[in-house]
């Protein structure tokens, strides 16, 4: 699972020129899902997400987390952060879990955020969203659980 994660003063969806959420302070959450990934993936990824401090405290050090600040999280699927663009001008979704593998991972990346306390709001699983967001710093990071959780073995 793949999680790139911008802080935020403001971001927003619309769909279909409607607004279908919204968050004031906090991270702009975009969620890719592979394959490989499940529950635990999930649930791995939330907790290091809302355990996030990137915001500033007074001493203008990044001590400061969501729940320090009021912050809320606006999470987007993406299947596109799992496109392999190594060969040719077209990149491959191959590495993309298919919607109906997607979609219940997503929904259990977003429920468990909210068990920790943080407000979500989501973007609408598999439409074509217009996403608006002001950058705060800018603060972007890129993480993967591939890269983050434990392996047996």
């Amino acid at each position: 699972m793949r999680a790139l994660i911008q802080r935020v003063s403001q971001a927003s969806v619309t769909v279909d020129g409607q607004v279908v959420s919204a968050i004031g302070r906090g991270f702009l959450v975009l969620l890719g899902v592979t394959h490989s990934d499940g529950p635990e993936e999930a649930a791995y990824l939330a907790r290091k997400i809302a355990g996030l401090r990137l915001f500033e405290d007074e001493a203008g050090k990044m001590n400061l987390g969501l729940l320090d600040v009021g912050g809320a999280v606006l999470a987007v699927s993406q299947f596109t952060l799992y496109a392999d663009a190594r060969k040719g001008r077209r990149p491959s979704f191959t590495r993309a879990a298919r919607p109906e593998e997607a979609e219940p991972l997503y929904q259990a990346f977003c429920a468990r955020l909210a068990e920790e306390g943080i407000p979500v709001q989501q973007g609408v699983f598999q439409a074509t969203m217009q996403v608006a967001l002001v950058n705060d710093g800018p603060v972007t990071l890129w993480l993967d659980t591939e890269e983050l959780m434990p392996r047996a073995g």
